[in-house]
């Protein structure tokens, strides 16, 4: 299909969709988020929907290949420790010449996929979409979903979505944040220090100081006595610094409170606690978040237990939370639209965050943030904890500062031997 019958797409003022649009009449079994959190207007839709209902696509080629990066350091948190990336990149081109990249990030006991499983299922959807009769978008994400449901395939499924929208975004020549509403076209992350001794998480405090970052993201959930030891050094060496803790759900609902208890004590007070106990503990998540808001004033993020919309009802609920983490690779790209508005719905806020990726990944999930203007906390940060960088063009980074140009869709490509183009 010709750009040009798309060029009403490249002003920052995409089409507005008037409500009730949606295509899910035409087909019952998927779901068309109309999510409204651009932070310039409070009406504007995103030109995505009006895309999904009416670009055709008819794929030439599609491959899935490993994705192995090794990192600066080993990457340890509660529940599990990374020297390298493995993870699957994919590639998508269209018949109209326009090619898409996407990534299935891989972290174990967060991802229900290892590596062999995401090779063969992105396989899998790869034969599909490359025997597939030509349709619309919001056809083939509805056939995708179906051949990779669920969180079993979250990541997998997250990929080839990747890759056929910034396939479509390639050919109608719009990048991907104007697409998703246009609210901005850059983020400030935080950081992560992973689990390490006091003088190691100082000395990353430093590096991080010079380079611009204000927010630490700290890993515990481990050792309470140790994770405590390591924010005392950071604090006597950068008082200066915001906090997240992430246990990654190492702590006890206890344990998590008592941590809360010797900040206080230290005058210390987290900007956010991230998934404090077991993704199971639905009563401890509970209870620590009411015991955090209310005595320290300390916001808690659901992330492990956040695994789908079901879950997130759960948590709106029961009041279990005040912020869900948006991770793509958790719910794929549409699933994650949908909880998207149903937290913004709640009232609950939004966290973006990623698992160990590249700027593949990292970068679509930044325009959608970007686009969307909606996350009050950016977590995009591990492609610069990766010893290499194997992704041409993409994003530009500044520090914690991420800036998306108006190259056409995320603008991130790897170096394969394949006939064709980006």
């Amino acid at each position: 299909m010709a750009a040009l019958a798309y060029s009403h797409l490249l002003p920052v003022g995409l089409p507005r969709i008037p409500n009730g649009s949606s295509s899910s009449s035409r087909n019952p079994h998927k779901f068309s988020p109309t999510v409204v959190c651009r932070s310039m207007t409070s009406t504007t839709s995103f030109g995505f929907q009006s895309l999904r209902e009416t670009f055709n696509i008819d794929v030439k080629q599609a491959e899935g290949r490993p994705l192995d990066v090794p990192l600066i350091s080993p990457f340890t948190i509660a529940s599990s420790k990374l020297v390298k990336v493995e993870n699957v990149a994919i590639r998508v081109e269209l018949s109209n010449g326009s090619v898409g990249w996407g990534e299935a990030p891989i972290l174990p006991s967060v991802t229900a996929e290892d590596q062999p499983l995401a090779l063969d299922k992105a396989e899998e959807a790869c034969d599909f979409l490359k025997k597939a009769h030509p349709k619309t978008l919001d056809h083939l994400l509805s056939d995708i979903n179906q051949l990779l449901p669920g969180h079993a395939f979250a990541s997998v499924r997250a990929g080839v979505e990747m890759a056929l929208i910034d396939a479509v975004a390639n050919s109608v020549r719009v990048p991907l944040w104007r697409l998703f509403g246009g609210a901005s076209n850059s983020l400030t992350t935080d950081i992560t220090i992973p689990i390490v001794s006091p003088a190691e998480a100082a000395t990353l405090a430093t590096e991080y100081s010079k380079q611009g970052f204000k927010t630490l993201k700290l890993k515990v959930g481990k050792n309470l006595n140790a994770d405590i030891e390591v924010l005392r050094a950071i604090k006597i060496a950068h008082p200066d610094f915001s906090f997240i803790l992430d246990a990654n759900e190492g702590y006890t609902a206890d344990e998590a409170i008592e941590v809360l208890e010797k900040l206080n004590e230290m005058g210390v007070a987290p900007i956010l606690f991230e998934q404090p106990v077991h993704r199971d503990d639905w009563e401890g998540l509970g209870n620590v978040s009411k015991v955090a808001k209310e005595k320290f004033g300390v916001s808690v993020a659901a992330d492990e237990s956040c695994r789908s919309i079901l879950d997130v009802k759960s948590i709106i609920y029961g009041k279990l939370a005040d912020v869900i983490n948006i991770k793509i690779a958790k719910f794929g790209v549409i699933g994650a639209l949908e909880i998207i508005e149903a937290a913004k719905n709640a009232g609950l806020a939004l966290m973006i965050g990623g698992m160990v990726e590249t700027r593949l990944a990292m970068g679509f999930s930044g325009h959608l943030a970007a686009g969307l203007g909606c996350f009050k906390f950016v977590d995009l940060d591990t492609p610069l904890l990766l010893a290499e960088d194997p992704v041409i063009g993409g994003y530009d980074v500044s520090g914690a500062v991420y800036t998306f140009n108006n190259t056409r869709g995320h603008g991130g490509f790897l170096n394969w031997d394949v006939n064709g183009s980006r």
